[in-house]
């Protein structure tokens, strides 16, 4: 009886849950790196060099930075619904204005102001996770949640690359058309959310009783089951080594993921193509006529995103509470300053050498600074450890 309540459960939480967050992570990834289409016309247009754009590109991780903790502590107070509502539409009307930046200076304070809007949805979703799948399944839900984004480069490209056609239509460049119409999505999903998002397996009147009720005691049965080895307070998970090691992790695989986002358009835009084409092969590496480069960008690609849904689903292993809340902000905020310090390297060596040989090869050796930290903390987490007391 258990394992049937179980299947039905869990499937039901599933289709429930996991494909309304891929569309929300979907668009969100598409808001967060369509500036690399942008800037195939942009940049000229507004005067931009390879350093100022890979600078600004890469400040939105600054502002997530600073707002990633206090926000998802918000979120763990006040409940996923409103805050993620509240984070998609700030999100899509900051993305909206970019098509209206004039130079530098409102191009950096557009940017930084995107990633204080955006601060909180990535990690608050997996926080939202583990609020509603055992800890067993919750490695292959993440998985799922965090396909959108390679599905956001394989669909969103080609809309990106048509958008820029538009260049003249009503007057408007075609870059500002594409933040604007890519933007208005995540507001419009941000009101959807107010009515679809539900907070807590408690609150789920779309199950019936007895599976609300099988949900909501596996989940504090886990909890409990945690509480002698898990971290509780904000502190701990703030300090948890852990936490470090896996923010450090992120680090490299978020300057390998950003710099593709950021730059991959102006890679392949060097072989004299158009911007729709640009569109279709960053969607589909492997169909490309310069073969050696493209295919490297899908290796990378490949390597990137099956890396970090096992690396997301630890942290809930180990910590709980406003400590889970904590320490997965953290490991989000530190973490994707990889997205500022290798879009920012790129732009500055290709100023340097014009080329952008140099930059990727040091965002490659950052990715293998992040397998080697990988495989170190996975053996330290095979020792045994000692239960440490609880702060509360």
């Amino acid at each position: 009886m258990a394992s049937e309540i179980q299947t039905r459960v869990l499937r039901k939480i599933t289709w429930r849950i996991v494909p309304f967050i891929m569309l929300l992570y979907f668009v969100a990834f598409i808001d967060r790196v369509n500036i690399g289409f942008a800037s195939l016309t942009m940049n000229k247009d507004i005067g931009l060099s390879p350093v100022v754009y890979g600078f600004g590109a890469g400040i939105f991780f600054w502002g997530y930075f600073l707002f990633e903790v206090p926000s998802n502590i918000i979120l763990h107070k006040v409940g996923a619904r409103i805050w993620i509502a509240r984070v998609m539409i700030t999100w899509g009307l900051v993305s909206a204005a970019m098509a209206f930046v004039q130079g530098a200076t409102s191009f950096y304070v557009l940017r930084f102001l995107l990633g204080v809007a955006e601060a909180g949805f990535f990690p608050g979703i997996i926080l939202y996770l583990s609020y509603w799948f055992p800890a067993r399944q919750r490695a292959a839900v993440t998985a799922l949640f965090m396909a959108a984004a390679p599905l956001s480069t394989v669909l969103g490209s080609p809309i990106s690359g048509a958008l820029l056609e538009m260049d003249g239509h009503l007057g408007f460049k075609g870059w500002q058309w594409l933040f604007v119409l890519e933007a208005l999505p995540a507001v419009v999903l941000g009101f959807v959310v107010l009515g679809f998002l539900t907070d807590r397996p408690e609150k789920a009147k779309w199950l019936a009783e007895d599976e609300r009720r099988w949900l909501v005691e596996t989940m504090n049965e886990e909890t409990t089951s945690k509480a002698a080895t898990a971290s509780h307070s904000i502190w701990r998970g703030l300090a948890d080594p852990r936490v470090l090691a896996l923010s450090l992790i992120y680090f490299g695989t978020s300057a390998g993921l950003y710099t593709l986002g950021v730059w991959a358009p102006q890679i392949i835009k060097q072989f004299g193509l158009s911007s729709l084409q640009v569109g279709f092969l960053n969607a589909l590496p492997a169909t490309a006529a310069v073969v050696a480069v493209l295919v490297a960008l899908a290796l990378v690609n490949i390597g990137i995103s099956s890396a970090k849904p096992p690396l997301w689903s630890m942290p809930t292993l180990f910590l709980s509470g406003p400590a889970a809340a904590a320490g997965i902000a953290t490991i989000n905020s530190i973490g994707n300053l990889g997205g500022f310090v290798g879009p920012a390297m790129i732009g500055w060596i290709k100023d340097q050498t014009g080329s952008f040989v140099g930059g990727l090869y040091f965002v490659s050796g950052l990715l293998v600074l992040s397998a080697v930290l990988t495989l170190l903390l996975s053996r330290a987490q095979t020792a045994p450890v000692e239960p440490v007391p609880q702060s509360h």
